[in-house]
Parts: structure tokens; C-alpha cells; sequence
């Protein structure tokens, strides 16, 4: 059974909300990832940093190589505790200040009628832009606290497993195709991020013609 949610029309955000709620936008985007400076602090992988290398013939993570089963699942689960932890107490933050309101004031208008989803969610889908665990946890946090429903969180991960953090991504890996690529480099990131609105309204027309 879905949750209960409190969607008061009337919600009260104090200006500095409003500002909060910008700077979350920029640092969970990945827009100022590759600046120079004291920006680079505005972007969440930067802060999330990175584990250091063992000295040895061949550069190594502290993983290793090699690993297989449950032993190596735990050391990239451990991976991940970070980022996860990170983002929930940056999202703490953001709450108490007021953020989580302005973005449920200023994306519901938005998010309502392209995902179906409230505003309140706008964080957890712009972090899956640069991280799955992060926007995960965050999606698994405003469940817990009532803030969405089942069927919102399935549409919300639905949206998150399509192509997920698909600028981090992109910007990595997909730097060895730029000499190649044909269109635009821009192309492919709108093409990634518009299926990804397309499979989450698969999923509500999922939930139409079932009936939920």
C-alpha cells in the first residue's frame, strides 16, 4: 500500500532555501566537475574524492585485482558506503535549511506532469546524473520519511537505472570516442537523458493499465 504524503499545497520556503537549493543543483550535476579552482568544490564527486593507489609496478586500488565473490562484493560495497553517506548528509543539510521545500515548490509544476513524480525528488534524479548509489540512498531516505509513495519510487528508479550516471560516465569513458564522434558532443547526453524520461512514463503507463 502507497505511503502517505504530506503534498501541502501551501508550503513556506525562507529565501535561504531557495539558495540552497540552487547550490544543491550545481553540486550534484557534475556541472563544474572538470573546473579549475576553488569550483571544483562544487561538485559532489570531487568531494566524495577517491581512494589512494598502492605503490607497486602497476598503479593499484586498494581492491587489488583479481578479487572474485563475496569477498571482492564487500570491498566494492565498501566502495560505496561513502558516496552514500556523503550525499544523505549533504541532503540532511539541504532539508534543514529549507532546500527540500524550495525544490518541492519550484520542480513540482515541472516533475508532475513529465514523471509524475513531486518535487521533492528533484535531488535524488540530478544526483543519478553523476551517481547511482548517492541518488539511490537519497531515493531510499524520502521513502522512508513518507515523502513518496511506492509508485513513485518505481517510476523515480525506473528513470535512475536508465542510463545512470550517465554525465560522470559520458565525461570518462566516453572521452575516447570524441575524435570519432560524428554529432555533437552534446547529442548523445540529450538522447540518454530523454529515453530515461521515456522509461519512467513506460512505467506510469504501467501502473495505468494495471490500474494502480
Amino acid at each position: 500500500m502507497d505511503k502517505q504524503k504530506n503534498n501541502d499545497v501551501k508550503i513556506s520556503v525562507p529565501w535561504y532555501g531557495y539558495v540552497v537549493f540552487v547550490l544543491a543543483i550545481l553540486l550534484f550535476s557534475g556541472i563544474f566537475s572538470s573546473s579549475d579552482g576553488v569550483l571544483r568544490a562544487l561538485d559532489f564527486n570531487v568531494l566524495n574524492g577517491s581512494f589512494g593507489q598502492i605503490p607497486t609496478d602497476k598503479a593499484m586500488s586498494f581492491r587489488g585485482a583479481g578479487g572474485s565473490g563475496a569477498k571482492d562484493g564487500f570491498l566494492f560495497a565498501l566502495e560505496l558506503i561513502p558516496a552514500v553517506i556523503l550525499a544523505l548528509g549533504i541532503v540532511n543539510v539541504i532539508d534543514g535549511l529549507g532546500g527540500l521545500k524550495a525544490a518541492q515548490k519550484l520542480m513540482n509544476p515541472l516533475l508532475k506532469p513529465l514523471l509524475g513524480v513531486p518535487g521533492v525528488s528533484a535531488l535524488a534524479n540530478i544526483a543519478n546524473m553523476q551517481s547511482t548509489d548517492a541518488a539511490a540512498g537519497m531515493v531510499k531516505e524520502l521513502v522512508d520519511e513518507g515523502k513518496l509513495t511506492d509508485k513513485e519510487r518505481s517510476v523515480i528508479i525506473t528513470y535512475q537505472t536508465s542510463g545512470s550516471a550517465f554525465v560522470t560516465n559520458y565525461f570518462s569513458s566516453g572521452a575516447a570516442a570524441f575524435s570519432i564522434l560524428l554529432a555533437p558532443i552534446i547529442i548523445p547526453l540529450l538522447v540518454i537523458f530523454v529515453f530515461k524520461i521515456v522509461g519512467a512514463n513506460l512505467m506510469r503507463l504501467y501502473f495505468k493499465f494495471i490500474g494502480q
